[in-house]
């Protein structure tokens, strides 16, 4: 893996989904680095990939609660472990869980494998509400995919949340996460 500056040089054999990607942090003046790297289905293969950013990829869950009529997308440090109940309780909401990938798909644009913040610029209808762990506002940079889940990018946690965020109309809710047994 290697680590680069910006977009791809070719487009070739990209998604259009990462490509919008790009394009919009482009037009907003964002710098991100990337890698590709092939979909990280182990933690050690994610760890690869950390240490080429230099950065701890966030943990993106997609939830919803039982009845669909809310969905979440969460934002944690990837060494924390979820659990819903200590979730569920700072946001009223019972009964949360992982949402199909047929609303994943629906409202960000995005398949499993591949969740991330950069998803809300999908969500022109403003239907998922982002959560995030205190935690992850603590770092200077952090990590996530392009909409897919062959390439991360590293970005400035601040461009992120004053720029991106703003850009997008979405408002994070920060939670606190102990995420321990």
């Amino acid at each position: 893996m290697e680590l680069f500056n910006g977009r791809p040089q070719s487009e070739d054999g990209r998604l259009e989904r990462e490509i919008r990607t790009y394009d919009f942090l482009d037009k907003l003046g964002i710098e991100y680095k990337r890698t590709d790297h092939e979909p990280a289905n182990t933690m050690e293969a994610c760890n690869e990939i950390d240490a080429v950013l230099g950065v701890l990829i966030c943990k993106n869950l997609f939830l919803c609660n039982r009845q669909k009529t809310k969905f979440y997308l969460l934002m944690m440090p990837g060494d924390k472990k979820f659990k819903t109940k200590e979730l569920s309780s700072q946001i009223n909401s019972a009964r949360l869980s992982f949402a199909d990938a047929e609303d994943m798909l629906k409202y960000l644009d995005i398949e499993p494998g591949a969740v991330s913040i950069m998803g809300l610029m999908n969500d022109n209808e403003h239907e998922v509400n982002l959560l995030v762990d205190e935690d992850v506002l603590k770092g200077e940079y952090l990590g996530c995919h392009p909409c897919v889940c062959t390439s991360s990018l590293k970005m400035k946690t601040k461009d992120v949340f004053e720029i991106f965020l703003p850009a997008v109309g979405h408002e994070p809710e920060v939670v606190h996460l102990v995420g321990e047994d």
